[in-house]
Formats: C-alpha cells, structure tokens, sequence
C-alpha cells in the first residue's frame, strides 16, 4: 500500500476518468446521483475504481494513516481499491489533486484554506476546489532541539540553524508562519535547512542542526525513535504563545491551540502547548456523492483497525470529524453525518 506519486504513477481514478464515468452514465439515467456513481461504471466495465491518496513521507503520519485508509477503501467499499502514496506532504497534494493526479489527500487545514482561496503557495498555481470527507485528528507543529541548546520559546532560534521542513508540505509554509508570528524572518533571521521528519532527526542527532519545525500527529515515528536513543533526549518546545498573532493572519479555523498530550513521547512529562491544525480528508468537490458517502461510512465503521495502525485514529470522532474545517464539506459526506446525527443543527 505504497509507492511514490510522480509523473509515472497514473490513477486510473484522475478527474478526466471520473468525469467521463459520470457523463457516460448520465447519458443513460437522468439522476444526478445515479449520473455521478461511478464505481457502477467501473463495475459494467470490468474494472475496479482504482483511487490515489497522497499522504507524506515515510517518518511521519500521513503515511500510516492514509496506508490505513487505503487498507478500509480496498477491503469494505465495494468495486474500489485504493493505493496510499509517498508525497512531500499537503501543499504537493492539494496541487496533485487538482491535477488529477491524486484522487484523495491528507492535509492541514491551513494548506487547504489556502488552496479553496487560491491564497499563499497556491497564488500563482490558481484555486483548487477542495471539499472535506473528514477532519481526522489535529496536526501538532512540534518545535524539536535536543537539552542543552538552549532553546526555549520560538524566539530562541534567531541566529540558529533551523530544519522547517521539506519545500512543498503545510510544514513549510506553517514554520515560516510561526516564526514570522515571533518576528523571525525565516529567510534571513536563521539558517534555513528544508528537511523533512526522518532527515532533520538525522541532522539532530549529528548536531547539523539546532532545531527543526514540523508538523504532524502525535507521536511521529521518527521522533520517538530520537527519543528513545541514548542520544535522543530530545525537548519538546512551546510555542503556543505565537497563537494571537497568527489567528488576527490567518483566521481561528486554520490554527488553534493544542497540547501535545503529556507522555506522547519517552521522557515526556507534561502536556506542550503548540499550534494545532487540523489533519483533513479532502478531495476534489467533483468526487461522486455515492463514492464520498461510501468512503466516509468506512472510515467510521472500520474505525478500529485505524487506530490500530497509529494512535491518532482513536481521535477520529463524529463531532471532531466535522469541526474545525475552513473548506466545505462533500455532499456526500453530509449526508452520511446527517444520517447518523452528527451533522450540527
């Protein structure tokens, strides 16, 4: 349930495919729900709707949990199988997605604001017509030295180098965020490496680096193997205190508070505050209804075997799966909440 998403891997599921099902079944049967179920078409045609979920890199938590996705997808909605793949991670997916070459991505909420407005990384690259299947857990954007840095708060790492994660993911854009918020420029007030999860661990532990900025579930595999090597006594820095001034710029959906929970990592012994984001299901808003309905009921009838895979999928509740979304949710996906009494009044 891997593999690296580039210009050779092809989803048979990519916007062109799914709108020429619809349209081919449309032709047919008047209902607009009929017209859009396009497993229906795969099925008449001898073929299994094959989808894409672009998730992130192998250290972090993306990967496993779309992995564990991919495994509900393939294993309980009927005529799909689906594929998790490798990517840098929510700015590269929404971009893949619009594209047509990703069906399904994992993202923060603050990248995907960004892309529904066509605002920041995505200005140039134009709108991208995302829609929420589910919020999934919250996004921590861990600040990580090692004891004996000296760094405390987020307005330590002037002057230090500093990994704030590989060019393309919400990690990237949110580190400069956060810094900016402490008055740091990231591109002249630190020495900038851009390194995801399991290369800035790397370079922490060869003191290459002071610190790294990334975001992510909590725990990240590749911290808690940081920290439970005898080099690895690694410290948890706060940085919630940055939280006003990037709510007044970009709005309380996108960043809130969060705690990362007290014993998440060995030798942890308290909560950290940090910002939070929210961790999104997302795809196109021209995904199939019947198709959006069937994926989000697996999601929480399967929801089991998630949270067997990583932690974070025992956070996946009705009512935080439809909170703190600054993009619509599918039509499909309401319906599903709605029936279930999920959906708010």
């Amino acid at each position: 349930m891997s593999g690296v998403l580039g210009a050779e891997s092809r989803p048979l599921a990519r916007r062109g495919f799914l709108r020429t099902a619809a349209s081919v079944v449309g032709a047919v049967v008047a209902s607009a729900t009929v017209a859009c179920d396009v497993r229906e078409y795969a099925r008449k045609h001898g073929a299994k709707l094959q989808l894409s979920i672009a998730t992130g890199g192998t250290g972090g938590v993306y990967y496993i949990y779309g992995g564990a996705i991919a495994h509900v997808i393939t294993t309980y909605v009927p005529n799909v199988a689906a594929t998790a793949e490798v990517t840098s991670a929510s700015i590269d997916n929404l971009k893949f997605l619009r594209d047509g070459r990703a069906d399904l991505a994992l993202v923060s909420a603050d990248a995907a604001a960004d892309a529904r407005r066509g605002s920041g990384a995505f200005r140039a690259f134009g709108r991208v017509p995302v829609v929420s299947l589910a919020r999934l857990y919250t996004n921590y954007y861990h600040l990580v030295t090692l004891t004996g840095t000296g760094i405390s708060r987020v307005a330590d790492l002037r002057d230090k180098v500093v990994s704030t994660g590989v060019p393309g993911s919400a990690t990237a854009m949110s580190a400069a965020r956060i810094l900016e918020a402490a008055g740091i420029d990231v591109r002249t007030d630190i020495r900038q490496q851009e390194l995801g999860i399991a290369a800035s661990v790397e370079a922490l532990k060869d003191g290459k680096i002071d610190a790294t900025i990334q975001g992510g579930g909590a725990p990240m595999g590749a911290l808690l193997d940081l920290a439970s090597t005898p080099r690895g006594s690694i410290r948890l820095v706060p940085c919630a205190e940055v939280l006003p001034a990037l709510q007044r710029l970009y709005g309380e959906t996108a960043y809130y508070r969060a705690d990362i929970p007290k014993d998440a990592y060995p030798g942890q012994r308290e909560a950290v505050p940090v910002i939070g984001s929210g961790t999104l299901l997302v795809a196109d808003e021209a995904m199939s209804e019947p198709l959006a309905y069937d994926i989000t009921k697996a999601l929480f009838d399967h929801q089991a075997q998630i949270a067997a895979t990583h932690p974070e999928g025992r956070n996946l509740t009705m009512s935080s799966a439809v909170s703190k979304s600054p993009v619509p949710f599918h039509t499909g996906s309401v319906r599903y909440y709605r029936e279930r009494g999920g959906w708010p009044a």
